[in-house]
């Protein structure tokens, strides 16, 4: 049967380091492989800084004014800061069907599904990972970028969503490495939506994204 237990849920207040994050983040996979630790759901912002995936090509990295971190995650280049939510997901996929492609699947439907909560349409699109919507001048951009990272069946990282975060700071990279779309934020879809609202949409949705998890083996 499917673990049936609900994730903890975690919301870092102010601007997290990252370095800090993704130690924490380290640490706390280890404890869920072992059995020490519950899955996890942790919801934080991080000041301004660029992330570097496995699949990360330099010529990618623009202008960078802000510090970059290897990540570890799959990707490409990816911008995080202020006015931005982050989700980290750690589960413990072993107990949830061992279908890498299946969560990531199921991630991105998470906050498609949490959008719609808010009143904003979004989508997949077909090749391109991430979350997509149109933007006020009627063409398709990146709302929201998916990174995973699974290691002995636990997971690591998640997603990033434009809230309001300042947009000219993506221009240091092209984001995720696709040029010839724009990304967008709530804000300027025009959409008074925060944090708590986001926040609450997503703790709203996130019982049919576990849901969506496979079965246990």
């Amino acid at each position: 049967m499917k673990s049936k237990t609900a994730p903890e849920w975690t919301v870092s207040p102010g601007l997290t380091d990252y370095a800090a994050a993704l130690a924490d983040m380290e640490n706390r996979a280890a404890a869920i492989q072992r059995g020490d630790a519950s899955e996890r759901i942790w919801l934080l912002e991080h000041p301004p800084l660029y992330t570097a995936g496995t699949s990360a090509d330099p010529a990618e990295l623009l202008d960078p004014h802000f510090p970059v971190y290897e990540a570890g995650r799959g990707g490409r280049y990816t911008y995080h800061g202020p006015g931005q939510r982050i989700g980290y997901v750690q589960l413990n996929l072993a107990q949830r069907g061992r279908d890498v492609r299946a969560y990531v699947c199921a991630l991105e439907g998470w906050v498609i599904d949490a959008l719609a909560v808010l009143g904003v349409e979004a989508r997949r699109a077909e090749g391109r990972i991430g979350i997509w919507t149109d933007a006020p001048d009627g063409r398709e951009a990146k709302i929201g970028a998916i990174g995973v990272r699974v290691r002995r069946w636990v997971t690591l990282h998640g997603f990033s969503l434009n809230i309001a975060p300042d947009m000219a700071h993506f221009g240091g990279i092209v984001p995720c490495g696709i040029a010839e779309f724009p990304v967008t934020s709530l804000r300027e879809l025009g959409h008074a939506a925060g944090f708590a609202e986001v926040d609450a949409a997503l703790a709203a949705t996130l019982p049919a994204f576990l849901d969506k998890l496979p079965a246990k083996d």
